[in-house]
């Protein structure tokens, strides 16, 4: 028998409980930056140097960290279910959780490439600093999607959106964009659970299941709902 294919989209609010400050807090900063100044290619122009050893930290803090209950908890559906997870996270918690197919949006930190190549990417585990080139003579970056750059795996997420048996929502407030209208690509009569401290605007139908609660202790409640018939 072929199994349910849930498909999952995971935001900011997962990793936050394995101590990842979250991209976007009260203040609008991140790590006490703007925005502007450290996830564009406008700030990466004007100052590659500060970028850089923004995204070093950020590597060092993830490296640093352990998944959490609610990585844990998605991995272990695989046992019983066919899962895909869309995330919108730089980190590798999911796949150190034990999730075996894992689509990162917005790019991961442990890869870098050539600010003159996009599909050539490399491992990166230390720091990049200016001055460090790619094969190709030009300074590596993060392999990071900025604001204001296209998402190229957004039409990749839309198509598993599409199959989904069962849809999950984890920790993101659907405010960034393209990714928060993927919700939309799902099937009408598809479950969709949505699990959030805050629950996020997404209408209100016998389809929509929203357990009002953090990461690890959500994904608890739906690994009990979904293996209880197994």
């Amino acid at each position: 028998m072929n199994k349910k294919h849930i498909v999952v989209l995971t935001g900011a609010g997962i990793s936050a409980e394995s101590g990842i400050k979250t991209f976007r807090d009260s203040d609008g900063l991140w790590n006490g930056h703007n925005i502007e100044d450290v996830a564009t290619p406008r700030g990466f122009h004007k100052n590659p140097a500060l970028v850089l050893d923004f995204y070093n930290q950020r590597r060092k803090e993830i490296a640093k960290a352990q998944p959490n209950a609610a990585h844990k908890g998605l991995a272990a559906l695989e046992t019983h279910y066919k899962v895909s997870i869309v995330t919108q996270n730089i980190d590798d918690l999911h796949e150190r959780g034990g999730s075996t197919h894992v689509l990162h949006l917005h790019g991961e930190i442990f890869k870098m490439r050539s600010v003159n190549d996009k599909h050539t990417v490399y491992d990166i585990f230390d720091d990049i600093a200016v001055g460090d080139t790619a094969p190709d003579g030009f300074q590596l970056r993060p392999h990071i999607v900025w604001f204001e750059e296209e998402v190229p795996l957004i039409e990749a997420a839309a198509a598993l959106m599409q199959t989904a048996d069962i849809f999950v929502l984890v920790g993101t407030s659907l405010q960034v964009y393209p990714a928060a209208g993927l919700i939309n690509v799902v099937a009408h009569d598809v479950p969709k659970y949505i699990i959030d401290k805050n629950i996020p605007p997404v209408g209100n139908n016998k389809y929509i299941i929203p357990l009002q609660k953090n990461a690890t202790e959500g994904v608890a409640e739906l690994v009990t709902l979904l293996l209880a018939g197994h």
